[in-house]
Parts: structure tokens; C-alpha cells; sequence
């Protein structure tokens, strides 16, 4: 890879203005970065590589192992995946990289959401066969809505029917990424060798399959040397369109230099106009010391990216938080997590200013302060003491019992929110209850712990039934939580069978009024609330809104309204279903100047919202989701077929050399045992993936059978 000028091969050794003399690290010299990919890409592998290469690790751990280091959890080592995003920070040409780990399997998509919303730089790990697979578009487009800049590194090249143009081709299809290859594979499949840097038009050729130790640079093969030619043009003739640089070298001399070139490409990736592709096999030692350099070389600093955004707590005016230890202190909670040893350990990104052991600092959230105890720097599930967090920098903070996921730290007097972290709703949901009645107060303080490590994860009692009942984003996610209360806090429970989470909305406009008026204690209460509700969009939300004057509805009454509002819309009139995607306004009432209180206007408001959702027409919704099934072609049939018969639709069929790709959308409740249908089918030889697409209306006969249950 090129080493671009020599500032930014070396940490800058002396402090520029908004950095503090003794940092362990200059500004310019951080990489706050995650790997982000489908399921079974190869991301741990890519990682623990990473970890190898720097000096993090001695010892390269494997996946199939179960000896990764950033697996650290029981249940990510049983079963291969990652299920937990995991922190740490290494080393590489003098540049600290923090790095983040985080899962491929959609039910942990939490993890991916809030780790983007904190990094710099992303890396996305694209299968060499498989090209573009469905997780791999949801990350790469959550790592868009943040404005992440990007490289791609197209994984096991080593592999039978990998392909590097076939994947390039699938990032700028299905992604519409500006994509552009860096680097082109020696030798393909099983004969996959080496890698040529179309950069400085150098070959590097690997011995076996070692640690990656023995790269060897030499020219570039006599037989590969047009190819390679024709693909450093491809490249040139890429950048010369979007960087004056670059257009004006090549007028002036069509062999543009290596460092024209890699000045201008790192440019381009910190504007998200373009996205270098790298390639290589992990799991083969190939290809990740170059992909380190490019990290390095074309991934922003904390200073190469614009000031993080928020707003004051009081009149929301907006707030600039520039990376600067000398800047007031903005920092941002992504992720909490229960620790042995710590407790309560609660991940960090300081945008401004600096955090030191022993300082009060603020929540805007809570509104109180907090005396901090411990900072530490991450490594998996190992942690070191620091005394201080730098602006730009990622850490632990322990012992801070009052923090949630989404909360921002400040200094009392520069308070500043910093914009939340939008989670998806849960999907599916469990009734747990304990064994004995002495578990119960364990079991209850074990889901509170739970539920403040992952906002996807919901716990709340039926009214009805007086159950409790546990929702999350699918059945391995709730197997996961399942587990992690049985071994890891040690809980005796019983649990039910998974079920849909349904929702409910309405389908047409009405109008409701309720009169509350009693005497309740000897004292009369008087609301009247009359409000309009409207469906909305699928997928847009709620909406609650006071369009009335204060002459109707005294202004210290509308919070109340609002309340009860919100209240009604946690469980609908059809099955007790949370109710979505609704546009409620109220539009008139009155008071009475001494019996009206904000009891009676919470109560009138959530009645009148419950009769006007009956008038509505209210009906059923279910999670629908998007499978991707790999298919030998021989079993096309029965797999088409037996998704007919969930009341799937089918999308799309794509021929991938002798395997067969179908796309398709089916309910999450036919779902149920999938994996076990789909290997009897097919003598276990086809594979599938499925994500959340969207929530649709269910059809009249299935909710009439859901209803009378």
C-alpha cells in the first residue's frame, strides 16, 4: 500500500493546538474503525488478524476454534458467530487504531447500529464468492446514514467460484457504491497467490499459508502485467473525474504517481465519494497487513471528519462539538455492558474536550452529575486502567450505575445532547417466569440487567395475564438471552415457546371525544379531551400532536394529554398489540377552572384515543422478512414450493454458478423450524439468511384465528 506523506506515517510528536501535550496519541494519527459484514464473511477473522499483525496478540485465534479473541463470550465460542460488538486498541505504523468487532447475524443488529454511530471508518468484509449478501447491504447502509467513510476488503479469494470482478460488480448493483479496486488477486481459487498494488504497480506474493510473514514484494508478473495495466488506468480514470489533482497529473503525464493518486483517493473516502476495494483470504494470512496500510493511509482521523452535532438542553439551540482537549467536554454512551470484575462498564466516544479519573461529569438525561471512578482502555473482554480519555478516543467507564445507551456526558456548564441512537423494534416475544418463587426477584433484577445492555430488548408484564413476557429480534437473540441467564447469572426460569410480536394499526381517519368528569375523594375531576387519529405510512411511527389553544385546554394540562396519549398506544384494542404508525391530533375539549386535574385529562386523552382507534378500523400487523436461500438447482422446486407454502412471495432467482440464489419475502410467524425444513429438503446442502423487511397488514382469516385464540 502507499505511505502517503510523511506526516501521516509517523505520530505527530509535537501537540498541535487542540491537543494536549502528554496525549498517547496525536489527533491525526487515530483510527476509530469497525468491521462491518454479512454472517460467515470472515470479520472476526479478519480481526484477529489485525490483532496478530499489530502486537495485540501472540496467537492467532480461529473462529471454528472457538479461540478468538474478540469471541469472548461462551455462546459466540459454541456456536462460531459473533454475537456481542467487542472493542480494542493496537498499533500500526505509529497510528492507534481503535478497533470494533461487530456481528453479522441480523438478530445483533443493535450491535452494528450503535458502533457506527460512534466510528470514523468502516471496513466492510464482502465473501469473494458470495459477493453482496443481504446483512451486507443492511450494515453498508447503516454505515451511510451516519455518513461513515468506507473501504471494502472482498474476503476468501482462496475459495472455489470466487470472483473479484463478479463482487465489484454486485457492490456498485446492489450498494450503488463508488467502489474502485486498489489492489487485483494473483492466481484465482485454490491458485490464489498473491495480491498487485495498482497503486505503485507492485506484486506481492505470499508463502503458503503461514501468519503472512513471508509477503514478498517483486515486480509484477510478465503475464498479469496488461491486466494490471488496464485496471491502474480503470482506477486512474476513476479519480481523474472526481479530483482536479489527479486530472491535471494525468493531462500533464498519464502515468500518474503513486502518492497523486493515494492523496487523492484518501480525499475522496473522507468525502464518501469513494470507496476503495482491497481483497485477499484471512483465514489464509493474505492480504491483511496491506489492508492495515490502507486503513492508515485512506480512513479519516477524528479531525478529518466533521464536528458531531447537538443541540442545547433547554432551548435547543444548536451546538458544534469540535475535536479539541481544550473544547468543553462532549462524549457520547453507546453500549453498556455488565462485567464481572467492573460491574457496570459503559463504552464511550469523547468527541470534545477530555475525561479524567475523578471528575464530576454530567448527564443531560438525568440531570445530575456523576463522580468518576475508573477509565479503562478496551481490549475484548480485558480491560487496562487509564487516567484519562482524549478527545477522539473510545474507552470504558466503571462504576457509573445511573448511565443508559444513548446518554451524553458534558460539563454542567456547557450542557449539550448529542443526537440518540434509533434502535429497531423488537420482533419476537417469550413468556419466562421463575422455577420458585424465591427466583423471582433474581429473575426480575437479571432482565432489568438485560434490558439496559441491549435497547433491542424489551421485558413487560401482560396485563391480562400478569405474565412476563421478554421480546427481542428473533429466536437465536432470545435463545442467546435464554442462555445468558441460565449460565452467566446463574437464574432459574421457565421459559415459553417464541411468538410474533404483532403490532397493530388503523386503516382509515375517525374522531373521539371523552368527557371525564367524577368525584373521586370527595374532590371533582374534570377533562374533556377530542382528538382525530389517521393511519400513516408503513414504517413511519407514531405522530402525537396538541392543536389546540391554551384557551381550550390550559397549557398545564398538555402534557398530561400527551401522556395518556402514548399511554393508549402501548396496547391496542385487538390483541393487546402496541399500536403503530398513527397520526393522532387533538383538536378540541375543555376544562373546568377548579375540578380539572392532570389525572382527569391523562385519563380522558388515553379513552378518547381508544374509542377513536376502535372507529378506525383497526387491524393486525405482522413482521415480514427478507430471506436469501443458496440453493443447489437441483432442489429449486421444493425450496420455491415450500416457500409458496409460508405464504411467501417470491422475489428474485439469480444463477451463481451451480447454486441458485432466491430472494424472498414471508412471515415471521411461517418462519418457525425453517432451518430444519429447508436442510430436509435439500440433504442439508442449501444455506438461507433472513432479516426484518417491514410490517404488513395480516390477511382477514389468519387474524381472525390470532383473535380468538
Amino acid at each position: 500500500m502507499v505511505a502517503l506523506a510523511d506526516s501521516q506515517q509517523t505520530r505527530v510528536r509535537d501537540p498541535q493546538p487542540n491537543e494536549a501535550a502528554e496525549r498517547r496519541s496525536a489527533l491525526a494519527d487515530i483510527r476509530n474503525i469497525g468491521i462491518v459484514a454479512h454472517i460467515d464473511a470472515g470479520k472476526t477473522t479478519v480481526s484477529e488478524r489485525i490483532l496478530f499483525y499489530t502486537g495485540r496478540v501472540y496467537k492467532i485465534g480461529e473462529v471454528h476454534e472457538g479461540t478468538a479473541t474478540m469471541d469472548w463470550m461462551a455462546q459466540e465460542q459454541e456456536r462460531g458467530i459473533t454475537i456481542t460488538s467487542a472493542a480494542t486498541t493496537c498499533f500500526w505504523r505509529d497510528h492507534q487504531i481503535n478497533l470494533i468487532d461487530t456481528p453479522g447475524h441480523v438478530d445483533f443488529t443493535v450491535e452494528v447500529e450503535r458502533s457506527l454511530r460512534v466510528l470514523d471508518g468502516a471496513v466492510g468484509v464482502f465473501c469473494g464468492v458470495a459477493g453482496v449478501q443481504p446483512q451486507s447491504e443492511t450494515v453498508w447502509h447503516q454505515a451511510g446514514k451516519y455518513g461513515v467513510p468506507r473501504l471494502a476488503f472482498v474476503n476468501k479469494l482462496d475459495r472455489k467460484g470466487a470472483d473479484m470482478e463478479q463482487v465489484l460488480l454486485s457492490m456498485r448493483d446492489r450498494l450503488a457504491a463508488p467502489v474502485v479496486a486498489v489492489q487485483w488477486p494473483i492466481g484465482e481459487e485454490e491458485n490464489f497467490r498473491g495480491i498487485i498494488d495498482l497503486m505503485r504497480m507492485k506484486a506481492y506474493l505470499f508463502d503458503g499459508d503461514t501468519p503472512g510473514l513471508n509477503m514478498t514484494e517483486t515486480e509484477i508478473p510478465s503475464d498479469l502485467l496488461i491486466e494490471a495495466e488496464m485496471r491502474r488506468t480503470e482506477m486512474i480514470e476513476f479519480l481523474a473525474e472526481k479530483d482536479e489533482a489527479v486530472l491535471e497529473a494525468y493531462v500533464a503525464d498519464p502515468g500518474v504517481s503513486a502518492e497523486v493518486l493515494a492523496q487523492a483517493l484518501r480525499r475522496l473516502t473522507i468525502r464518501n465519494e469513494a470507496v476503495p476495494v482491497l481483497c485477499g483470504s484471512a483465514l489464509k494470512n493474505k492480504g491483511v497487513r496491506l489492508l492495515l496500510d490502507a486503513v492508515v493511509d485512506y480512513l479519516p482521523s477524528p479531525v478529518d471528519v466533521p464536528p458531531v452535532k447537538g443541540f442545547h438542553p433547554k432551548d435547543h439551540s444548536p451546538v458544534l462539538c469540535e475535536t479539541d482537549d481544550y473544547a468543553a467536554l462532549s462524549a457520547l454512551v453507546f453500549k453498556i455492558k455488565t462485567d464481572p470484575y467492573y460491574g457496570k462498564l459503559s463504552f464511550v466516544r469523547v468527541y470534545s474536550g477530555v475525561i479524567r479519573k475523578g471528575q464530576n461529569i454530567y448527564n443531560t438525561r438525568t440531570r445530575k452529575r456523576e463522580r468518576l471512578g475508573r477509565i479503562l482502555q478496551l481490549h475484548a473482554n480485558h480491560h487496562e486502567d487509564v487516567d484519562v480519555l482524549y478527545s477522539g478516543e473510545i474507552g470504558g467507564l466503571a462504576g457509573l450505575k445511573q448511565l443508559t445507551t444513548g446518554d451524553t456526558l458534558c460539563g454542567e456548564n456547557h450542557p449539550v445532547v448529542l443526537e440518540n441512537i434509533i434502535f429497531p423494534e423488537p420482533v419476537m416475544a417469550m413468556a419466562i417466569e421463575p422455577k420458585t418463587q424465591s427466583d423471582r426477584a433474581a429473575l426480575e433484577s437479571t432482565l432489568h440487567t438485560l434490558e439496559e445492555e441491549d435497547p433491542t430488548f424489551k421485558v413487560s408484564r401482560d396485563a391480562e395475564t400478569g405474565q412476563l413476557i421478554i421480546r427481542g429480534m428473533g429466536e437465536l437473540h432470545l435463545e442467546i438471552i435464554k442462555d445468558r441467564m441460565f449460565r452467566e447469572f446463574k437464574v432459574q426460569a421457565n421459559a415459553g415457546q417464541p411468538m410474533v410480536a404483532y403490532r397493530e394499526t388503523i386503516t382509515k381517519e375517525a374522531e373521539a371525544s371523552h368527557l371525564f368528569e367524577r368525584e373521586i375523594g370527595g374532590r371533582g375531576q374534570y377533562g374533556h379531551v377530542v382528538l382525530k387519529v389517521t393511519p400513516r405510512e408503513r414504517g413511519a411511527g407514531n405522530d402525537i400532536e396538541m392543536k389546540v389553544s391554551k384557551d381550550v385546554i390550559p397549557a398545564e394540562y398538555h402534557q398530561a394529554v400527551l401522556d395518556g396519549i402514548t399511554d393508549s398506544l402501548v396496547t391496542g384494542v385487538l390483541g393487546n398489540y402496541s399500536l403503530v404508525d398513527i397520526s393522532v391530533q387533538v383538536v378540541g375539549g375543555g376544562f373546568h377552572p377548579v375540578d380539572s386535574s392532570e389525572v382527569a385529562f391523562r385519563t380522558a386523552a388515553a379513552m378518547a384515543t381508544r374509542e377513536a382507534v376502535r372507529s378506525a378500523l383497526p387491524v393486525l400487523l405482522e413482521p415480514v422478512m427478507l430471506l436469501e436461500i443458496i440453493t443447489p438447482e437441483e432442489y429449486m422446486g421444493d425450496v420455491m414450493g415450500d416457500v409458496s407454502g409460508r405464504r411467501g412471495k417470491i422475489k428474485s432467482m439469480d444463477n451463481k454458478g451451480v447454486a441458485q440464489i432466491v430472494l424472498a419475502e414471508a412471515p415471521l410467524s411461517e418462519m418457525f423450524g425453517y432451518a430444519t425444513a429447508l436442510r430436509s429438503l435439500t440433504k442439508g446442502r442449501a444455506s438461507y439468511s433472513m432479516e426484518p423487511k417491514q410490517f404488513e397488514t395480516v390477511p382477514e382469516t389468519i387474524q381472525q384465528s390470532l383473535l380468538s385464540r
